[in-house]
């Protein structure tokens, strides 16, 4: 009796310990929000053919179908990352596109990846915060 008891208030205590404090919630809805806007504004400039994203998806050589693909998934990501049920898919989902752009950057267009880089970092820290969401959702 007494074991099952000290294993059940261990694995309590590291259910309670996992979710973020309120300070830690407030910040990362204040990123994740961030997130949503750029995002958005990012994948409208890539479905409404902006000149300048036009541009960067020649330079990538693929074809214009993929910035469709690509904004498709942006606009995805902002929806997911702001709906509590599906915020830490929807940072992860951002995060494994800045990561692609961060390598496109690199290797392709030959340009610095400041701002993908700043974009999955706070990806990141959504996906770090929201990590027992995520775990939950991938049934671990």
């Amino acid at each position: 009796m007494t074991q099952s008891m000290t294993h059940s208030a261990t694995s309590n205590a590291s259910n309670v310990s996992a979710r973020p404090g309120k300070g830690l919630n407030i910040a990362l809805w204040c990123v994740q929000v961030l997130l949503a806007l750029a995002f958005l504004g990012a994948s409208s400039a890539k479905l409404m053919g902006k000149p300048e994203m036009v541009a960067v998806f020649n330079a990538v050589g693929i074809g214009q179908w993929f910035r469709y693909v690509t904004g498709i998934l942006e606009l995805a990501g902002a929806v997911l990352i702001v709906v509590p049920k599906t915020r830490s898919v929807g940072a992860a989902l951002l995060a494994m596109i800045m990561v692609g752009a961060i390598f496109a950057h690199l290797f392709v267009l030959h340009s610095p990846p400041t701002a993908p880089v700043v974009l999955l970092l706070l990806a990141g820290f959504v996906v770090w915060g929201r990590r027992e969401e995520l775990a939950h959702l991938l049934g671990r």
